[in-house]
């Protein structure tokens, strides 16, 4: 039984089929801090940044990059942009603050890139001065190969 307030679940799939691979993909999550200011306050160039990205870590953009500006209402310091591009293998979002010189950047995939060379990157583009970066599997249990899926499936029912 869940405590109070606890919300998440982590329940266990009791039996797996065999030769079938699961997880659906990485999720990078990068925190970039003493970022060049002037890059972060520049929609161009965060367009660009953004419509460039799917192509350089062997992804298929579905729509141009959507930038919006937020002026942090009454805390100007908040102010900065959210853009992100969706592509067939999830999305790839940015969140500057251009007074703060911080950014929040992440992909989310279905397919498997290079994690380190995509820092990298970002951490160049912005100048970046120092960073936090995070990779979650996402989708323990998505069954990634449904031919496999599909023959276990006929073969349980062939069985019954």
């Amino acid at each position: 039984m869940p405590e109070t307030g606890d919300v998440s679940s982590n329940k266990q799939i009791q039996k797996r089929p065999k030769g079938v691979k699961y997880g659906f993909g990485p999720h990078l999550t990068l925190d970039g801090y003493e970022c060049d200011s002037n890059k972060l306050d520049d929609m161009n160039f965060l367009y660009g940044f953004l419509d460039t990205m799917p192509e350089r870590i062997g992804m298929t953009k579905l729509m141009p990059p959507y930038i919006l500006y937020y002026d942090g209402k009454d805390k100007p310091e908040d102010r900065g942009f959210s853009g992100v591009v969706i592509i067939a293998e999830s999305h790839i979002s940015i969140h500057t603050y251009p007074e703060k010189r911080f950014l929040t950047f992440d992909i989310y995939s279905c397919k498997i890139f290079d994690i380190e060379k995509t820092a990298e990157y970002v951490s160049k583009a912005f100048g970046i001065g120092n960073y936090d970066k995070k990779v979650t599997k996402r989708g323990r249990e998505f069954p990634k190969d449904m031919e496999s899926v599909e023959g276990i499936i006929d073969h349980d029912r062939k069985a019954a």
